[in-house]
């Protein structure tokens, strides 16, 4: 393991009033290390940008210490720090005529000052900094022009060219759409592996940064953290009893989490057929309320074991069966046998079983 580069000591974060102190958590005890991508976890108001700004030295600790690099964080000055640790922040910049390069290149102000030029070994920077980000085509296009997903890897491109071990991303995936989403935290994931940066983010993406990360940190309502590597904590238990309440579920078989449906219909239905299309049938039924049921043979093993599911015995011959089928001339179909003595009805589309189960299959 590398050595760290950021130590927690019973680290204390919160804010100092007037006459009060408002602490946010405590006994906050962690490491960081180069060449991981670190997430940090936790519900709204929990306080990850408080730790966050802390680590970043906007924030002066309430107690405890943090080593960086194996010098007390308060006593970098500001050009130590500057050249130690970049932060990314979720705040705009909108500034008429800045161009991508411009922005970029305003990494480099600790080592040029605010109005120095840049020499050779920083023009070089600002262009590793845009290649290694994907957007060199970009380097002449206003900053206003980008896309959201566009001015986020200029960001991060300024804070590659600040050339600094640490960087720390707040909620760098917000405003993002999905496939940005994920482009971003390979992104991320790639840089710290490949030049053996820390990077440590903020984040709400909990499937992503399950992927993703490295090591996740946890805070909790309490202000407790935990950290580790994210499989680790699947399989200890952390993560599902720290993210499950009520109409959420951790899927052991798969490490995903999933929504559960409270269902609006008594009769659980038994579900058939192979691959993609069974799990889309299931996925629509219990959308719609129905309880589903994979095997006749645990039928009743399932219905007791559901929170939502009617309390009286169920006779499996008497529950619908509804199958998903795949075949040569059509990509998949379905098919729906209310009763043991019903005739089995056979519809094109998952959209019209749905409506004959709402109908009564009439």
């Amino acid at each position: 393991m590398s050595p760290a580069t950021i130590q927690l000591h019973d680290l204390r974060i919160g804010y100092r009033g007037k006459h009060h102190i408002y602490p946010v958590a405590s006994d906050l005890n962690a490491s960081l290390y180069s060449g991981r991508l670190t997430c940090l976890l936790g519900a709204n108001g929990v306080g990850k940008s408080t730790l966050l700004r802390t680590l970043s030295a906007f924030l002066s600790p309430l107690n405890g210490t943090i080593t960086l690099l194996g010098k007390p964080l308060g006593q970098y000055t500001d050009k130590e720090l500057a050249r130690t640790l970049s932060v990314v922040l979720t705040e705009r910049i909108d500034i008429p005529d800045l161009r991508v390069t411009d922005v970029v290149a305003l990494g480099r102000t600790p080592y040029t000052g605010f109005l120095g030029g840049l020499n050779a070994t920083d023009e070089e920077h600002v262009r590793s900094a845009l290649e290694a980000t994907g957007i060199p085509h970009l380097a002449q296009r206003k900053l206003h022009t980008l896309s959201d997903g566009e001015r986020q890897k200029t960001m991060i491109a300024k804070a590659l060219a600040q050339d600094t071990p640490l960087i720390f991303l707040d909620e760098p995936t917000a405003f993002l759409d999905y496939p940005s989403k994920v482009e971003m935290m390979q992104l991320l994931h790639r840089l710290s592996h490949s030049m053996q940066k820390t990077i440590f983010l903020s984040t709400h993406d909990l499937d992503l940064a399950l992927q993703l990360a490295d090591c996740v940190w946890l805070l909790d309502a309490e202000g407790h953290l935990t950290t580790g590597l994210p499989e680790s904590l699947i399989l200890d238990g952390t993560l599902p009893r720290f993210f499950c309440s009520e109409g959420i579920h951790f899927d052991p078989t798969t490490g995903h989490f999933s929504v559960i449906h409270r269902p609006t219909h008594s009769t659980p239905i038994l579900t058939t057929g192979t691959g993609l299309p069974l799990l889309m049938l299931r996925r629509a039924l219990q959308r719609q309320g129905f309880i589903t049921l994979t095997s006749e043979a645990t039928a009743q093993t399932q219905t007791a074991a559901n929170p939502y599911s009617p309390q009286a015995a169920v006779t499996t011959n008497d529950l619908p069966i509804a199958k998903a089928t795949t075949g040569a001339s059509d990509p998949y179909s379905f098919t729906l046998t209310t009763s043991s003595t019903a005739p089995t009805q056979h519809y094109p589309t998952l959209e019209a079983l749905i409506e004959a189960l709402e109908n009564g299959a009439k």
